[in-house]
């Protein structure tokens, strides 16, 4: 059983509450307890992983209504329903809109531990047959938004549709124009939090007497020119996802407050002392080495410890050259659809000077050309000598080697004897090279 798994136990009488949480405890099964229907909805987010056994009759909102909210909300979890003796035919036809279980009272302890054995197996089983189907349509659906056939393309998308359904925070290292943004839009995407507010936030782009309003939010007249309430980024967030890019840009004091909501999972907006819950996952962006910024009193070290539990690296294009013909390819197709005119064919001329062309700009710089190419104009500016040629010609070479292998390995759907004849060359000569570029 998933040790993440836990049973909340929503009970109103404090003898009964601390009866089953002990029975529970000796078994070694996590729980926990709360005294209303609405207290036990605060603590279940997006992300709980467990089981709910509550009373009916319950002050404020009932266990019934209860039961309709949290089906509403995840129909995959148990929830078992205690009840009165009275109360037997009520939990019949709550059985039937979708209660596991029911246990009359008084139960024994034996009872209540395996009611919640029973529906932890389940929600277990549940929780990893809808973990596998995400992830398989997630890495389908990666290729397409990921473009790359280079090994760490390969990776970094393994490693996104691992990660991308959990609640881990993701730091995302690369240098600018690598394609940080559309990395953590696939992370929120591929997540159970996909219905949700994605909210992007650049902390670079905003002066520091602003910064903290926009992120945390205020109340009405906090400060001077503040008319009105304001809801910060990381409340719009709430139940989603919150990037923030060039993380190493904010403020040292508000790393301090941030610090504080990714801890406590709460804030206060400027002006109120009133703490409010949030939820949200948050993905942050850095061109920089956080760690040695932190080392150098730059930025906090607790913060970028809290920040990457996960670590995405994001290679620069010079180093995944056998990806640009590919990423050129489909830019121009995009670009020609943008323009409303026909894609023109990419000559050997234009296809040596991208492979040799060292891309300062990353991704970004190589869509650029392309939607200029696709206008009619050359695909590098004239600078008065050869545009493109920082890379050595060995490695335009084998970047362009491999793109033909990987191209007729696929067409022959990897059969080594059928791309050999179509590329003219020996079979042996051809798994050398196949090693060589690891496409085994």
């Amino acid at each position: 059983m998933n040790d993440d798994l836990t049973v909340l136990i929503v009970e109103d009488d404090p003898h009964v509450l601390l009866g089953c949480q002990q029975a529970l405890a000796l078994e070694d099964i996590p729980c926990e307890g709360v005294g209303s229907a609405e207290d036990a909805l605060q603590r279940i987010d997006a992300d709980f992983a467990g089981i709910v056994i509550s009373d009916i009759r319950l002050p404020g909102m009932d266990g019934l209504q209860l039961l309709d909210e949290l089906k509403r909300r995840d129909p995959s979890l148990p929830v078992v329903l205690i009840t009165g003796h009275g109360d037997i035919g009520m939990a019949v036809g709550a059985m039937r809109d979708g209660a596991y279980d029911f246990m009359e009272k008084p139960f024994s302890p034996e009872r209540l531990v395996d009611v919640a054995r029973r529906a932890l197996e389940q929600r277990s089983l549940a929780r990893e047959v809808s973990a596998l189907r995400r992830q398989l349509a997630g890495k389908q659906a990666l290729e397409h938004r990921l473009i790359g056939r280079s090994p760490a393309m390969q990776q970094l998308r393994e490693l996104i549709a691992n990660v991308a359904d959990t609640s881990a925070n993701v730091l995302i290292e690369g240098e600018t124009g690598t394609g940080k943004e559309l990395v953590a839009r696939c992370l929120h995407d591929f997540s159970r939090r996909q219905n949700k507010a994605f909210v992007a936030l650049n902390c670079g782009g905003l002066p520091e007497n602003l910064f903290e309003s926009e992120i945390f939010g205020h109340e009405a007249h906090a400060f001077t020119g503040a008319g009105k309430r304001r809801i910060g980024k990381i409340e719009h967030a709430n139940g989603g996802s919150l990037f923030l890019d060039e993380i190493e840009s904010m403020p040292l004091n508000l790393q301090i407050k941030l610090l504080r909501v990714l801890q406590e999972h709460s804030l206060e907006r400027l002006g109120s002392n009133q703490p409010i819950a949030v939820d949200c996952r948050v993905i942050a962006a850095t061109k920089a080495d956080l760690d040695e910024a932190g080392k150098a009193g730059l930025f906090r070290s607790d913060l970028y410890y809290r920040l990457n539990v996960v670590t995405l690296e994001l290679p620069p294009l010079r180093e995944r050259r056998e990806d640009i013909a590919l990423l050129f390819e489909h830019f121009l197709q995009l670009s020609a659809l943008r323009f409303d005119r026909a894609a023109p064919e990419l000559d050997r001329h234009t296809l040596a000077a991208l492979l040799a062309h060292d891309w300062p700009g990353n991704v970004r710089e190589l869509r650029n050309v392309a939607e200029r190419f696709a206008l009619g104009l050359p695909a590098f500016k004239k600078s008065g000598g050869n545009e493109g040629n920082a890379a050595t010609f060995a490695e335009a070479v084998e970047a362009f080697e491999r793109n033909l292998l990987v191209d007729a390995l696929e067409q022959h759907a990897g059969n080594l004897s059928q791309a050999a004849q179509a590329l003219g060359m020996a079979k042996t000569t051809l798994f050398d090279k196949v090693k060589k570029y690891g496409l085994g």
